[in-house]
This record gives C-alpha cells, sequence and structure tokens, in this order.
C-alpha cells in the first residue's frame, strides 16, 4: 500500500510526555518530517538564517503553526548567538528578533521555537501559571547560564520554579562529539567536576563531550525536578535531523534547521 501523501507532507514532531499531557499547552521538537526543502535543506527547514528558498522556508513554519493549532500565527524565533540571554514576549515580533537564546511567554496563541542543528533545544512549561519557553542551548549558553536565565525570566513571568517542567530534545550525543583539548581545558577550569562529561571512546585519539548530560545537569542545579530527555542524536539520525557538524564533515556549503517549539493555546 502507498503510503498517505497528506500524511507524509504533514509534520510529525516528537513529543515529550510530560508536556503533552498538559491541557491548554501544545509542543513539538520538530523533525525533517513534512517540509517541503530539498536538496542538503531536504524536509522541514525552517531556518530563515540559511540559503534555502525563503518561501520555502516560510511554508515550512506555516506548516509548524498549523500542527500547533494555530496556521495564521507567525512562528516567532531569536538570532540565536549562543549568548545567557532570555527574552519574555507577549506578542509576535514586527521586526528583525532580538539576540538572545530563550524565549518566554504566557500569552496564549503566541508560538516560540528553538532553531537547532546539532546544538541543544529545551522546551518548558509550568502548568498553573500558563507559561512556557524555548531554549537554544550549545555548549556556550549551557555553561554561560543560558539555562538559569530562562528559569529566572519564567518566575519573572510569574511562574512557580517548582512546577517547572523541562524537556531536552534532539541534539548531538557524546559517541558524535569530538573534541579538541583546549575545549575540555577550559569546563575543567571552571570546575574540575566537568571532567566527567568527557571520555576517550576505545580506539579513538581525542575526548568526546556529553552535552546532553551536561544540560541536564545544569537544569537540575536551577532547582527543576521534572526533567525529561528526548535526545535523539542529531548527527547519527540522517532521515530526521539537520547536524551542523555532519555537513561540515561533508564539505556541505550550508545546512537546514530544526525546530522544537511550544504553545500556550
Amino acid at each position: 500500500m502507498e503510503p498517505d501523501q497528506q500524511a507524509l507532507d504533514r509534520p510529525n514532531p516528537i513529543q515529550a510526555s510530560s508536556l503533552a499531557e498538559m491541557s491548554g499547552i501544545r509542543h513539538g521538537f520538530f523533525t525533517r518530517e513534512g517540509g517541503l526543502s530539498t536538496g542538503d535543506y531536504r524536509g522541514l527547514n525552517v531556518g530563515l538564517g540559511s540559503k534555502d528558498d525563503r518561501a520555502t522556508v516560510l511554508e515550512n513554519r506555516r506548516r509548524v503553526a498549523t500542527w500547533l493549532g494555530h496556521e495564521a500565527a507567525p512562528v516567532n524565533t531569536l538570532h540565536q548567538v549562543h549568548s545567557a540571554a532570555a527574552v519574555l514576549i507577549d506578542r509576535p515580533f514586527e521586526g528583525p528578533p532580538p539576540e538572545a537564546d530563550a524565549l518566554v511567554t504566557a500569552t496564549p496563541g503566541v508560538i516560540i521555537g528553538a532553531l537547532a542543528a546539532d546544538c541543544t533545544p529545551i522546551l518548558f512549561a509550568e502548568p498553573d501559571a500558563r507559561i512556557v519557553a524555548a531554549t537554544h542551548s550549545g555548549w556556550r549558553g549551557a555553561i554561560g547560564g543560558v539555562l538559569e536565565a530562562t528559569v529566572a525570566k519564567m518566575q519573572e513571568a510569574g511562574a512557580d520554579p517548582t512546577r517547572i517542567r523541562a524537556a531536552i530534545g534532539p541534539t548531538i550525543n557524546q559517541p558524535s562529539y569530538e573534541v579538541g583539548p583546549e575545549f575540555e581545558a577550559q569546563f575543567v577550569a571552571r570546575d574540575p567536576d566537568y571532567a566527567r562529561y568527557f571520555a576517550v571512546p576505545d580506539g579513538r585519539g581525542r575526548a568526546h563531550f556529553d552535552l546532553p548530560q551536561f544540560v541536564e545537569d545544569r537544569l537540575r542545579a536551577t532547582g527543576l525536578h521534572h526533567i525529561e530527555r528526548q535526545t535523539a542524536c542529531t548527527y547519527e539520525n540522517e532521515p530526521l535531523f539537520n547536524s551542523y557538524r555532519r555537513a561540515t564533515h561533508r564539505g556541505e556549503p550550508d545546512y537546514g534547521r530544526q525546530i522544537s517549539a511550544i504553545v500556550v493555546t
């Protein structure tokens, strides 16, 4: 039997059970599935900063909004710069987005999202206050404080940190994340205990970094108790995910971005 073409044209995001069970909040860790982009961008590329056709990227974003139940709503994302900056919004952006790496909102219908192509996306929700957040965290953001900034901004908006749930999305996993000695050294210089996030696999000469575990532990250090992982490896799972590192290793000129998005309905 041929697959339903309509089904193939729809996004099929990964969901975190801890967020999916909340009423009045819809979310998804979107994959490459259900998009119009072709070539190296194949699938649901939502990166306006990529060299993909802009009209195609906008249609892919519309499909994300439709899946989230708000077809006519823009999908708000930031000019991500690996910072520790979090922004609270109550309406869609009207011009260029600010440089920051976490978005927070309590406004129904305002879709917020984090772009990634190996870095770690995290979606947050506080069900009683109905406050949500979407954070982009590479290693710079994680060590620099973007997770702490997200929680603080949610509290500023009225969230109770004891009720915040966080879900960590698809990201590059340790077996695929080889780093140099200078990378490891700067972590250990900050805290000798950070050495535990590095390991040299059998037959390899360099250490590999465990980014999702580092992000999880930083989240727990903020006092969050409800943390779920949906951390499939973006590098290894080419049919589902874009990967900056994979594109770099192949000498490809550009790469697509997937989105992790959330909205108060």
